[in-house]
């Protein structure tokens, strides 16, 4: 086994010293969200294994059905027209639900949600190695029916109608409001407890003094086409940064745009001996934000179809309050962790690496002001807001409470002026885990009376 895990990192230092880790990187991200990885892997997969089942229908001759020429003939047409049409019908399908979603809640679901679905690249995978497996069969039906092609062949036909089926009902749930939302959240969390492994403490989260290594600096500049800062190879930088006995800083935030030759690296003491090219090979670029090292852009992407919601055009603010759902579930997940300081340290404790995150207060000030700002002339969205803000206040470290009391007054001086009588006023400062419908009867007369006399 030492043997094996020597071999393994010996083999990753050679791919690593060939191969940039920026464009490996750029290329694993992309392949994520490509639909035609799966299609062009089922053709492979279709010229390899048809002339193995051809030869092994041979050498077995088994007559299974007794098919005869016209029969398989008729079969092969039959499951060629069948897998032709469910596959233009899916691409044709996924287009308009692309425009529809991207117009109905946000562009950014395109890559994020949409393309990267499993169940649609496998049900086109499928498709394919159907089509060419049918093809190629019919093509090689001369004066031999091989059984166990035919019979291959009538099983793929079947399972292309099953999948067909099955993939009008997925696509009919995937498209809803809440299962994107649902979605966007799960991706959010698995990125928020990869880049913030630990779990809050009682302690703030303080970050001591930088301490900054005496003697030269240098800055290192982009030297590609300008794009979003992607990722970081954090762990090559802090050992570079460690062999020369050295200090880098990482001038961007993940996310950031950034134009060629600008600087991304500042280098101190020990770390200006870094060549340019090393530092550069450790930041991966590209035309947009992707969540892989990024766990603000969640938090982004839920808000952005919130304010789609609540806009004149669209006037939806349940479909708002279903997104403050799913920012209520990352911002509890967050306030759970313990968040990053600046600074990266190696195995020594040493400052190895400036790397700046976002704190507490960014993830709270992009989860509420703008959703309070355009929608707390709404009685649903200020009411869930109000509700996400008092359970994280109950629920979180006290640490955590100072921003969010901060936010709930806000919440209270903006919708001051945009009730003018007393009784909406009182409504729209109840807390509602619902927006508007979780109270009634006498309860909501007595949360009434409190709100009242808050005011």
């Amino acid at each position: 086994m030492d043997s094996l895990a020597t071999y393994l990192q010996r083999a990753e230092s050679a791919v690593r010293r060939r191969v940039a880790w920026n464009h490996l990187f750029r290329t694993a991200s992309y392949l994520k969200s490509a639909l035609w990885v799966v299609p062009f892997v089922a053709i492979l997969m279709v010229l390899v294994l048809g002339p193995v089942i051809r030869w092994t229908d041979a050498w077995l001759g088994w007559r299974i059905a007794g098919w005869g020429l016209s029969g398989a003939q008729s079969l092969f047409s039959t499951v060629i027209t069948l897998s032709l049409s469910f596959m233009v019908f899916t691409f044709g399908s996924l287009l308009v639900a692309i425009q529809v979603a991207s117009g109905q809640l946000t562009p950014r679901i395109i890559a994020t949600t949409l393309l990267c679905d499993n169940v649609v690249r496998y049900s086109v995978g499928l498709f394919v190695f159907t089509l060419v497996f049918s093809v190629m069969a019919q093509n090689r039906l001369e004066t031999t029916v091989y059984e166990i092609v035919a019979l291959l062949t009538a099983l793929l036909g079947i399972a292309c109608i099953v999948m067909f089926l099955f993939l009008i009902d997925y696509a009919a749930r995937l498209l809803r409001p809440v299962s994107i939302l649902a979605r966007i959240g799960g991706d959010g969390m698995t990125v928020i407890r990869v880049m913030y492994p630990e779990l809050a403490t009682s302690a703030p989260d303080v970050q001591g003094v930088i301490t900054v290594p005496p003697g030269k600096t240098r800055s290192v500049y982009h030297a590609g086409h300008s794009g979003i800062l992607l990722a970081v190879d954090r762990s090559t930088l802090i050992k570079k940064a460690q062999h020369s006995n050295g200090l880098i800083e990482c001038v961007p935030h993940v996310g950031d745009f950034v134009a060629a030759d600008e600087p991304i690296a500042t280098l101190y003491g020990g770390a200006v001996a870094i060549d340019d090219v090393t530092i550069q090979k450790a930041f991966a670029f590209g035309p947009e934000r992707t969540m892989e090292q990024d766990p603000l852009f969640a938090f982004r992407i839920l808000t952005d179809i919130a304010l789609k919601a609540l806009s004149p055009a669209i006037n939806d603010p349940t479909t708002a309050v279903l997104a403050l759902d799913q920012i209520h579930r990352l911002l509890r997940g967050v306030g759970r962790r313990r968040l990053h300081g600046e600074v990266l340290d190696d195995q020594r404790g040493e400052h190895r690496l400036i790397y700046r995150t976002p704190n507490w207060e960014d993830f709270v000030n992009i989860s509420c002001n703008e959703i309070r700002a355009f929608g707390a002339n709404s009685v649903q969205v200020a009411r869930r807001l109000r509700a996400l803000l008092d359970n994280l206040i109950a629920t979180l470290p006290e640490h955590r409470h100072a921003t969010l009391v901060a936010e709930r007054s806000r919440l209270d001086e903006t919708i001051k002026p945009l009730y003018r009588l007393d009784a909406d006023l009182a409504l729209a400062r109840i807390a509602d885990s619902q927006g508007l419908g979780a109270s009634s009867g006498e309860v909501s007369e007595a949360r009434l009376r409190r709100a009242r006399n808050l005011a």
